[in-house]
């Protein structure tokens, strides 16, 4: 039986009213729905998100736990002028002007300036006992007046190199803050502390990166110092600067050597010390030291190996610095196998002891 009659208009009216309303009504609830749903939607999310926050924190008890890091961080390092008993008056080169740095400020600069930041903590902090005990030695045994303005020490490779903050700043950017902070913890985790034998500060030389070895003092400067023996220093191969080759003209070398080389030269006669760098070289009928051609031309080390192809010479070097003393890579890759700072510098510099700069160097420590 139909819902609606047929017959009276009137009725038939009603029946049009009704099914118009009708739909004006699904119409609406049509629209109704979706914002109810986006309503309910963004009411279900804000209760749900913090939930789904802490959730992944709540333990096997059902406790909850923060949901912040807890790791526990390191004390933010101060050092202070007081932790510094003598300071260092460094001439800086490009000013012609003295400054007096404290001893600690000091090492903290020459470890910026002398060592890569990302460099492993431990191996940082045997950097700063080099450089301590370095400027310590100095002191003790440096002739006075020899530099100019009453100044200690240059702020150069003759020394020590050594940049202020300014400098460093410009030269790390946005890395300065944590480039700084770790060499001053590795500075303060050392504070005082220098390296000596027989109760005497070491010569604590360093350099870049050994071709495997170092060498024995005597086979590279003049005297022979029981602490600076030649050690194995495997880790360097790893060394962005462990190989290298430079090429130069016949006529560069004999100008850089004051030599006239044979068109008919095609090998060289090479003597090499236990650590295969160079002990001596006969070219063009005189005998020179790896040192003095590295020098001379500018190579990165004295172990090189040479070729000679039509009028060109090639020197292919391993290693970078003079590989007396500790290696920096080697000591980074120390430090990468769990070494301390102690067991780095106690391998490079043979036979020595940790003491402070109070109780070895009582005078300079006192300012007298």
């Amino acid at each position: 039986m139909n819902r609606w009659k047929k017959s009276p208009t009137k009725n038939k009216w009603k029946k049009h009213v009704t099914s118009k309303k009708f739909q004006q009504q699904v119409e609406s609830s049509r629209w109704k729905a979706p914002s109810i749903i986006i309503v309910v939607s963004l009411f279900s999310l804000i209760l749900l998100v913090p939930t789904l926050i802490v959730f992944p924190f709540i333990q096997e008890d059902g406790t909850e736990t923060e949901s912040v890091d807890t790791a526990p961080k390191k004390e933010e390092v101060a050092m202070e002028v007081s932790d510094s008993p003598f300071s260092v008056k460094v001439f800086r080169a490009s000013e012609e002007t003295t400054e007096d740095v404290p001893l600690e400020e000091y090492v903290t600069r020459v470890v910026a300036s002398e060592m890569p930041a990302d460099f492993e903590l431990e191996a940082l902090k045997a950097q700063a006992l080099a450089a301590r005990t370095y400027i310590v030695n100095y002191l003790m045994h440096a002739k006075k007046g020899s530099l100019p303005q009453g100044s200690d020490v240059t702020d150069t490779v003759q020394h020590q190199v050594y940049k202020d903050e300014d400098e460093l700043r410009q030269q790390w950017g946005t890395d300065y803050n944590w480039k700084i902070d770790k060499i001053s913890r590795a500075v303060y985790e050392t504070m005082g502390e220098i390296l000596t034998y027989n109760d005497q500060p070491i010569t604590p030389s360093f350099f870049s990166t050994s071709n495997g070895y170092t060498e024995d003092s005597e086979n590279y400067w003049t005297n022979e110092l029981p602490y600076l023996r030649s050690v194995a220093s495997p880790w360097d191969e790893d060394s962005p600067k462990f190989l290298d080759q430079k090429i130069f003209t016949v006529s560069e070398v004999e100008k850089a050597l004051e030599i006239q080389i044979s068109p008919d030269s095609e090998s060289f006669e090479i003597s090499r010390t236990e650590s295969n760098r160079v002990a001596e070289i006969n070219l063009a009928g005189q005998k020179f030291s790896g040192r003095e051609v590295r020098e001379a031309l500018g190579l990165n080390s004295s172990d090189f190996e040479i070729t000679k192809k039509n009028n060109h010479l090639v020197f292919t070097t391993k290693g970078y610095g003079h590989g007396v003393g500790m290696s920096q890579y080697g000591a980074n890759g120390m430090a990468q196998e769990g070494k301390n700072y102690k067991e780095i510098a106690m391998y490079f510099y043979q036979d020595t002891e940790i003491n402070q700069v109070k109780t070895t160097a009582p005078t300079l420590a006192s300012g007298e």
